[in-house]
Order: structure tokens, then C-alpha cells, then sequence
């Protein structure tokens, strides 16, 4: 885990039209995603998990290794994981393309994504795509650093998303809070 931040910066300056953050999520900001994962069984699916700070997180929290699923792009990235957390599966590929390799439903979809930075239909296809793989009373979880919330509006409207927001996560670069996404009425 140590040389998390290193392969992080050496991939920043690199690929800096893929990798957008600043710095690597911070452990608060990790473990609040986790912490709105819901208990019990069922996969989860994580959306651009970098060098695996999330990924962490999320197995700490409980979530089985063989019920984790990570779709990143970025090569070294995915050597990375592939190294660092044996039992996940890791795929190299794109968000949108989750349910080709996970069956769902599952009960939580983790997104590190930057969504408001992508066009509409991109961001159309990976939130949809990702209530459709988790059906009715999955839950779509998303960070931002920005003040308002991490879905395109009408896309919010489309699906018929409700949501909740955590407090400001301080110990972050920069500042974050994580947005929970459900289908109205779950």
C-alpha cells in the first residue's frame, strides 16, 4: 500500500487526461463510501478505483473479495489492483460495460468517476446501466468535490433518483462529500 501515492503521481503526470484527481482519496473519504454500502450479501461493483483506496475501505468494511468487482481503465492501475487484492476481480474495461461481467442484482454500485466532467449520454449510460444491474433497492454511491450533487439533473429526473449527502469530508484533497443515490420510494 505504500507505494499507492507513487504510482498515483507517476500516473497523473503520464495520463493526465485519465487520471483527474488531485491526489488519491483519503482514507475518511473511503471510509465514508463504505460505510453506505448496505450489510449483508450481494456484490459490489467499484467505478475507477485508481490504486484501490475505496477498494480498501470496502473490504474492511466487510464486503467479501469475491463479491467486489473493479472496472478501471488505466493499465498500471489494473496491474496494481490485480497485485494488491487478490479474490477481486478486476477488469479492465469501462464503466458502462459492468453488467458483461457481473450478474446482477447487486446492492451498491461505488463510483470514483469524475460524472459531472463527462458528457450527458456517457454519464446516461453508466448511471442507468448501473440501476439496471442493481435493480430497485441497489444503491449508487458517488464523491464530489463540487457543491451540488454528482448526477446531471435531467439524469436525476430520468431515473427517478433520490439522494442523501454526507458532511463535508475535510481530511480530503481536495474537500469532498459523498452522494447515495436510490430509486424514489427505496
Amino acid at each position: 500500500m505504500a507505494n499507492q501515492l507513487a504510482i498515483f503521481l507517476g500516473e497523473l503526470i503520464r495520463r493526465p487526461t485519465q487520471v483527474v484527481a488531485l491526489a488519491p482519496s483519503s482514507v475518511a473519504l473511503s471510509e465514508e463510501m463504505a460505510a453506505q454500502v448496505p450489510q449483508g450479501d450481494g456484490a459490489v461493483v467499484e467505478l475507477g478505483p485508481g490504486t484501490g483506496k475505496i477498494t480498501t475501505a470496502l473490504l474492511n468494511a466487510g464486503v467479501p473479495a469475491k463479491d467486489l468487482h473493479l472496472f478501471e481503465l488505466n493499465p498500471v492501475f489494473v496491474s496494481h489492483l490485480q497485485a494488491e487484492f487478490p479474490g477481486v476481480a478486476v477488469h479492465e474495461d469501462r464503466a458502462e460495460n459492468a453488467s458483461t461481467y457481473v450478474d446482477g442484482p447487486v446492492k451498491a454500485v461505488v463510483s470514483g468517476l469524475p460524472l459531472l466532467s463527462m458528457p450527458f449520454e456517457v454519464q446516461q449510460a453508466i448511471v442507468g446501466g448501473a440501476f439496471d444491474l442493481m435493480g430497485s433497492d441497489g444503491r449508487y454511491i458517488q464523491f464530489t468535490y463540487g457543491p451540488k450533487p454528482p448526477v446531471n439533473e435531467r439524469l436525476r429526473g430520468e431515473l427517478g433518483l433520490t439522494w442523501t449527502k454526507s458532511r463535508k469530508i475535510w481530511g480530503n484533497l481536495p474537500p469532498a462529500r459523498v452522494y447515495t443515490f436510490t430509486r424514489s420510494g427505496n
